[in-house]
């Protein structure tokens, strides 16, 4: 699921290995490829409605991401960078979204990540916001 004509993920020796929790430590991206910044993507169906369960919600944010690269052409594969908000971050939360990350993604190199948590995001509800960036080759 990687773009190598666009990006390379890497996980440079002697930095632990970051794939239990679903993200690479390097992304390298070729000069001459196509940017894609994708806002903050929460876990609303398109009817505005928020599940009260996490994996759920970080189901959903997934999946709002996918259409929103779609729209472009492009793919999950070409997700080279995500910001992840959590509200009321734990490790648990961490799992399950490891889980949701490794559904989405499969087997392939996890992009790049941040994972930010905070005290709340822009609606009553919402418990995770995923930003991404992608590149088109």
């Amino acid at each position: 699921m990687t773009n190598p004509t666009a990006f390379q993920l890497s996980n440079p020796e002697g930095l632990y290995d970051p794939a239990g929790n679903a993200y690479s430590h390097v992304a390298e991206v070729r000069a001459s490829s196509r940017l894609l910044y994708i806002a903050g993507q929460g876990g609303e169906g398109s009817d505005g409605q928020l599940s009260p369960v996490f994996a759920e919600q970080a189901r959903q944010a997934l999946a709002n991401l996918e259409l929103a690269l779609a729209s472009k052409g492009a793919s999950l594969a070409q997700v080279f960078k995500l910001t992840l908000l959590i509200v009321e971050h734990s490790e648990e939360r961490l799992r399950q979204w490891v889980s949701e990350a490794d559904r989405a993604w499969g087997p392939h190199m996890k992009p790049t990540c941040t994972l930010i948590p905070v005290p709340r995001l822009a609606l009553d509800g919402m418990l995770v916001e995923i930003e991404a960036i992608a590149a088109m080759g």
